[in-house]
C-alpha cells in the first residue's frame, strides 16, 4: 500500500489527478464521473501495488495526449471482463499473447487511436509506442507486474518493488533516498558506493534520480 500522495509523488503526477483516476468525481449535485482504475470508490486515501502499475499506464498516455477518460472508462471495463482480472493493467498478457483480445476491445470501447494499446504493422499486432514504453518500465514475473522503473531513462536500475524497501524507489536493494542523504551529508560517490556495497556507476544512477525528482518537485 501507499498513501495516495507517496504514489503521485513516484509517478509524478498530481494528487489531484490519481484520486480522480482512482475514486471518480463529484461535479455539483447531479453530475458523477466513475473511477478509471476502480470498479467502484472506496473512499479511501491509499494505493495498491496494482492500482499503482494501472496509473503508471496512464501516466504514460498524460504525458502527450489529453486522456479521454470516458473511452479509457470503457476500455478498462472491458479488459476486466475479458481478462478475468481486476487490475488487467497490471498483468502481463495484454501486452503480449492477449493482443488480438485488446486490439477487438479498444475498437469495441470507442477508443480512440491515438490512445490504442496495440495497433497493426505488416499484418502483424505490435504494441503502440506509448504502450511499449510502459511495457518497458515493468519488470515481470510470469504475468505479474513485480517492479516499476521510474527514471524515464530505459538504462536506469533505479526500481520501485513492492517487497523492496517499502515499495520505495532503490537500486540493487539501497534506498535511492539513503543515498542521497549520504550525498547531502558531504560523503564523496566513491565512499557511498562501498558503504552499501554498490558500484559508483548504482550510486550516479541513485542520484540522478533524486535530483531529477526534486527539481520536479521544485518546479511544481
Amino acid at each position: 500500500m501507499y498513501s495516495e500522495a507517496e504514489a503521485a509523488r513516484l509517478l509524478r503526477i498530481s494528487q489531484s489527478t490519481l484520486h480522480y483516476w482512482l475514486e471518480g468525481a463529484q461535479v455539483g449535485d447531479k453530475k458523477s464521473y466513475k473511477p478509471i482504475l476502480r470498479d467502484q470508490p472506496r473512499g479511501t486515501r491509499t494505493v495498491t501495488w496494482a492500482e499503482f502499475v494501472e496509473a503508471g499506464y496512464l501516466r504514460e498516455y498524460r504525458r502527450t495526449h489529453k486522456v479521454a477518460m470516458a473511452e479509457l472508462r470503457k476500455f478498462i471495463e472491458l479488459l476486466r471482463e475479458k481478462f478475468g482480472v481486476p487490475y488487467p493493467l497490471a498483468d502481463r498478457r495484454p501486452f503480449v499473447s492477449g493482443r488480438d483480445l485488446v486490439y477487438d476491445v479498444q475498437t469495441a470501447a470507442g477508443l480512440g487511436v491515438d490512445l490504442w494499446l496495440v495497433t497493426v504493422a505488416d499484418d502483424q499486432l505490435m504494441l503502440t509506442t506509448p504502450a511499449d514504453s510502459f511495457n518497458r518500465r515493468i519488470d515481470w514475473e510470469k504475468d505479474l507486474a513485480v517492479g516499476y522503473r521510474p527514471d524515464a531513462n530505459p538504462e536506469s536500475p533505479v526500481r520501485v518493488r513492492p517487497d523492496t524497501r517499502f515499495g520505495k524507489p532503490s537500486v540493487n536493494g539501497v534506498s535511492t533516498e539513503v543515498i542521497a542523504e549520504q550525498h547531502d551529508a558531504g560523503e564523496d560517490r566513491d565512499a557511498i558506493a562501498e558503504m552499501y556495497a554498490l558500484k559508483r556507476a548504482d550510486v550516479d544512477w541513485a542520484l540522478a534520480y533524486e535530483f531529477s525528482v526534486r527539481a520536479t518537485t521544485r518546479a511544481a
